[in-house]
């Protein structure tokens, strides 16, 4: 199971590279996007798949070998929470930019001397 989830996060790696290596603005967001997925699930992988029952910590419990450790889970949240609210702000950015500039383009945007 990690050796397909190394090639998932190997996959979006690569298309959030390929993205955000584009011109246009939308697929820059997109990209990250991409790698905002793809770094939650190696995070994942990191902290283990394997299967087991709810880490409660009480005098009843002789062994803690089949709990599943929360923190990654927890990072994982914080990180999807931070990168919803990055996502939006890009959003917000691109839309801004395209009020007031009329393109998406980079080069456009950046205004090189082909274009003055």
């Amino acid at each position: 199971m990690e050796l397909l989830m190394a090639i998932v996060i190997g996959i979006l790696f690569m298309s959030a590279t390929y993205l955000m290596l584009s011109k246009s603005i939308l697929r820059i967001i997109i990209g990250t996007g991409l790698l905002s997925h793809g770094a939650h699930l190696l995070i994942l992988t990191m902290g283990g798949l394997k299967g087991g029952s709810v880490p409660l910590l009480s005098d009843k419990v002789a062994s803690y070998v089949d709990y599943v450790d929360p923190l990654p889970q927890a990072l994982i949240l914080t990180a999807i929470v931070i990168s919803f609210g990055v996502t939006s702000f890009l959003l917000v950015l691109a839309y801004r930019t395209y009020q007031e500039l009329g393109t998406d383009d980079m080069e456009e945007m950046r205004g090189t001397e082909a274009n003055e």
